[in-house]
C-alpha cells in the first residue's frame, strides 16, 4: 500500500480508502448495502490489515447508522484511533425542520457534534461539505468550518461534488479572510466518466488539492458483471439503483478493451478500472466500498497491478473525452507556449 499526501498538507492517506455507504441500510440505502455490524467489522479488519488507514463516511449514509457502525468497528477491533484517518461529510437532510440540511453555520456546527457522537470520537480528521448549497453564502460555510478547525474538533476540511468555480471562489475567500482551506475534493471519476478532466483536474493540480475518487467502478457498471451481451444478475446494484449516470454504449466499448487486457494479465475487469485510476497523477486515493469480503479483496489487488504504456494508451484512447469549447481553443493557442 502506498501513502500519498492529501493535497497541500502533511497528512498521508492510503491510496485506497474504505467507503462505508454499504454499512447499515434502511430506506433507499438498502439498494446500496445493508451490512450488519459483524460484516462491517470484517470489512474494516480486511482493509486495515491490507494497509488502508483512511475510512470515509457521511452523516446521511443510512441516516447516521454508517457513522455509528464505523466507530463501533474501530472499537470492536481495538484499532488505534490516531493511526486512522476518518473522514465524514455534512450538507444532506438530517431532519424535518427548515434548518436540518444545507451548509449554514447552524447546521454545520450541530452536525459536526452529532457526527462525533455517532462515531464516538473527539475529532474528525477530514470534514467535507457534501455538495453546493445555493442558499448559504460561501463565506458563512467557510467561517463555520474554520471554527471547527480552531476548536480542535476537525483537523482538515474538504469538499465534494463542487464545480471548479465553486472551489476557486472558496479558495479565494479562505486566502483573503485567513480561514481554513479545502485540502481535497471528493468527486466521481472513472475510466467511463472522465468529465472532471475538463475543468477540475487542472484546478486540482494547479491549486494542490487532493482528489478522493468516489464510485470508481461507476456504481458497479465496471465491475465486470455488465457486458454488451448481458447485464448482471438480478438484484445487482445497477438493477435497483442505476447511478451514477453512464453513457452505456461508450462504456461497453471501454469494457470490451478492459476485458481483453484483463484476460491477458489474468486479472479482473474491476482491477483494470481501478488500476487505470491509480495511474492518473491527480488521484490521491480511491474510495472502495463492498458488500462482500471477496469484492474488497479483489479491489485490494489493484494496487499490485501495473499497466504498460501501451495498455494505458489503448485505454486512454477508447475512453477519451470529445473536445469541447473552450478546451479545444485553449489547447490550440497554448501549443507554442509550453
Amino acid at each position: 500500500m502506498k501513502y500519498n499526501l492529501l493535497g497541500n498538507t502533511g497528512l498521508k492517506v492510503s491510496e485506497l480508502c474504505l467507503g462505508t455507504m454499504t454499512f447499515g441500510g434502511g430506506g433507499m440505502w438498502t439498494n446500496i448495502g445493508s451490512l450488519a455490524q459483524e460484516e462491517v467489522n470484517g470489512l474494516v479488519k480486511t482493509a486495515v490489515d491490507a494497509g488502508i488507514n483512511f475510512i470515509d463516511t457521511a452523516n446521511v449514509y443510512s441516516e447516521g447508522l454508517s457513522e455509528k457502525m464505523t466507530g463501533q468497528a474501530i472499537r470492536d477491533l481495538g484499532l488505534k484511533r490516531d493511526e486512522l484517518v476518518i473522514g465524514t461529510k455534512v450538507r444532506g437532510v438530517m431532519g424535518v425542520g427548515p434548518n436540518s440540511s444545507g451548509l449554514s453555520r447552524k447546521h454545520i456546527l450541530r452536525q459536526a457534534d452529532e457526527s462525533l457522537q455517532r462515531l464516538n470520537m473527539d475529532y474528525i480528521d477530514l470534514y467535507q461539505i457534501h455538495g453546493f448549497d445555493p442558499q448559504t453564502p460561501m463565506e458563512e460555510t467557510l467561517e463555520a468550518l474554520d471554527t471547527l478547525v480552531k476548536s480542535g474538533k476537525v483537523r482538515y476540511i474538504g469538499c465534494s461534488n463542487l464545480a471548479a468555480w465553486h472551489i476557486m471562489k472558496a479558495l479565494g475567500i479562505s486566502a483573503q479572510q485567513h480561514l481554513a482551506r479545502f485540502a481535497s475534493l471528493q468527486a466521481y471519476y472513472t475510466i467511463a466518466g472522465r468529465d472532471l478532466e475538463r475543468e477540475l483536474v487542472p484546478l486540482l493540480l494547479e491549486q494542490k488539492l487532493g482528489l478522493m475518487v468516489w464510485s470508481p467502478l461507476a456504481g458497479g457498471f465496471l465491475s465486470g458483471k455488465y457486458t454488451r451481451d448481458g447485464a448482471a444478475e438480478e438484484g445487482g446494484r445497477r438493477v435497483n439503483f442505476d447511478f451514477p449516470p453512464v453513457n452505456k454504449e461508450k462504456a461497453y466499448d471501454i469494457i470490451d478493451v478492459m476485458q481483453r487486457i484483463a484476460a491477458q494479465k489474468g486479472v479482473t475487469v474491476a482491477q483494470i478500472a481501478l488500476s487505470w485510476l491509480l495511474h492518473q497523477p491527480v488521484v490521491t486515493t480511491i474510495i472502495v466500498g463492498a458488500k462482500k469480503q471477496e469484492q474488497l479483496l479483489d479491489n485490494l489487488k489493484a494496487i499490485e497491478l501495473n499497466l504498460t504504456v501501451d495498455e494505458l494508451s489503448i485505454l486512454n484512447e477508447v475512453s477519451k473525452l470529445n473536445p469541447e469549447y473552450p478546451g479545444w481553443m485553449i489547447e490550440r493557442q497554448s501549443a507554442n507556449r509550453r
